[in-house]
C-alpha cells in the first residue's frame, strides 16, 4: 500500500484555497508577450507614489550591513513606534507585513475547538488563518457591505477567541465609526481577543479616525494593526506591526520568527514613520484619484461601494470576464468573487493620474467588447 505523503497533513490545511494575490506585471506579460512598462498594475492596494526620499536614504545606508543577521528584537523601530503612539515597546509586535501579524495571532490563540468570527466580505487571510489552525471560522453576514457588529457580537459562542475586524474593510472600502466600534469592544467578553485591522489608516481625514490605540488601556484584549505596506509605499519589503496588551504582545512574540523583518525593512520603516510629508501626499493624491475613478464610473452608469481606502470595488456584471478582457488591454485590477464573495465587482487600487485614467479607457473598451 503506497501512501501519500500529503495525507498525513491535517485536513483542516488540505482543505485550504490558498490566498491568490494581484497578478504581477512580469506574469502577465510573459502570458500575453507585452512589454513590462506598458502594462498598469492597479490589483494589490499598492501606493503609486512609491516611496519618499528619507525612506530610500535609510535603505541605502542599511545596506552595508546586508550580510549580517536583522536585530531579531526590532529595537529602533520599536522605540519610533512607541514614541509615536506613547505605548511601551513590550505591548508592540512586529512581522514580516501585517499579513505575518495576523497569522501570529492565529498561531497563539487559535485550534481545533476553537472558533474566529468575522464578517462576509473579509480580507481573505482572515478565514485562511483560523482554518490554518484547525480553528472553526464563524462567518457573519455583512451589512451594507460591510460589518454588522450587532450581529457579529451574537455570533460570539463558547468556543470564540479571537473576532477579526478591518476597518476600513478590504475589499469593500466600508468604514466603522467609533463609537461603534468601541461599544462593540464593550460587548464582547473579555476573553475574546478583537483584532482592529488597520492597514488603511493613513487614508483615512483625521475626523473619521477612531483612537484606537488610547482603548488599549481600557481593553486588554484588543489588538491594533497596522502596516507599512499601503500609504508608506513599503509592499515589497514586508513589514507591519501589531499593538496590544504587553501580556498578549508576550504570547504572541513566543511564536514569532526570531528574524521575521529584514534588516532592509526595519530601517526603511523606522525612517518613513517620520517621513509624514509623504504620507501626506500620498493621502491628498488618493483623494483627487479616488474623485477621478468614481467620476469616471459614473460616467459609464456603473455603482460602486463608496470606499475610505485607496481602492474601490466598482459593480461591473459578468466581473470575470471584463477581467480577462482588461488584462489583454494591459491593466490588471482585482475580481473579488470567490472568497469575497462579489462575483460582479472589481476591485482598483486608486493608481496615478494617468494610470487611473488608462484604467477607464480600458474598462470603458472592455465593457462594449
Amino acid at each position: 500500500m503506497v501512501i501519500d505523503p500529503c495525507e498525513l497533513s491535517p485536513s483542516y490545511v488540505r482543505s485550504i484555497a490558498p490566498y491568490q494575490p494581484g497578478k504581477p506585471i512580469s506574469e502577465l506579460a510573459r502570458e500575453l508577450g507585452l512589454k513590462e512598462q506598458n502594462i498598469v498594475k492597479l490589483a494589490s492596494n499598492e501606493n503609486p507614489a512609491g516611496i519618499g526620499p528619507r525612506t530610500r536614504a535609510a535603505i541605502e545606508g542599511a545596506l552595508g550591513e546586508i550580510a549580517r543577521y536583522p536585530d531579531g528584537n526590532g529595537h529602533d523601530l520599536k522605540i519610533a513606534l512607541s514614541r509615536r503612539y506613547g505605548v511601551e515597546p513590550a505591548c508592540i509586535v512586529l512581522g514580516n507585513g501585517s499579513n505575518d501579524v495576523l497569522e501570529l495571532v492565529a498561531h497563539a490563540f487559535l485550534g481545533p475547538g476553537r472558533a474566529a468570527v468575522y464578517a462576509q466580505h473579509c480580507f481573505a487571510v482572515y478565514p485562511l488563518a483560523t482554518q490554518a489552525r484547525g480553528a472553526r471560522g464563524i462567518a457573519v453576514p455583512a451589512k451594507d457591505y460591510g460589518h454588522d457588529l450587532d450581529a457579529m457580537a451574537a455570533a460570539i459562542d463558547d468556543e470564540t477567541y479571537v473576532v477579526w475586524i478591518a476597518n476600513p474593510n478590504n475589499p469593500t472600502g466600508t468604514l466603522l465609526r467609533a463609537d461603534a466600534l468601541e461599544g462593540f469592544l464593550r460587548r464582547v467578553p473579555e476573553r475574546v481577543l478583537v483584532v482592529i485591522d488597520e492597514a488603511y489608516n493613513e487614508y483615512l481625514p483625521p475626523e473619521l479616525k477612531a483612537e484606537t490605540v488610547k482603548w488599549l488601556r481600557r481593553h486588554p484584549n484588543l489588538i491594533v494593526t497596522r502596516t507599512f505596506s499601503k500609504a508608506y509605499g513599503l509592499a515589497g519589503l514586508r513589514v507591519g506591526y501589531a499593538l496590544a496588551h504587553a501580556s498578549v504582545a508576550d504570547i504572541m512574540n513566543r511564536v514569532r520568527q526570531p528574524f521575521n523583518v529584514n534588516s532592509l525593512a526595519l530601517a526603511a520603516a523606522t525612517a518613513a514613520l517620520d517621513d509624514m510629508e509623504f504620507v501626506a501626499r500620498s493621502f491628498a493624491a488618493n483623494l483627487q484619484g479616488m474623485r477621478q475613478v468614481e467620476e469616471g464610473a459614473r460616467a459609464l452608469g456603473l455603482d460602486w461601494i463608496p470606499s475610505c481606502g485607496n481602492f474601490i470595488s466598482v459593480r461591473v456584471g459578468k466581473a470575470n470576464e471584463i477581467f480577462r478582457r482588461m488584462l489583454r488591454r494591459g491593466v490588471i485590477v482585482r475580481p473579488v468573487g470567490g472568497p469575497y464573495q462579489l462575483p460582479e465587482h472589481l476591485r482598483i487600487t486608486i493608481g496615478t493620474a494617468a494610470e487611473n485614467e488608462r484604467f477607464l479607457a480600458a474598462l470603458a473598451a472592455s465593457l462594449k467588447e
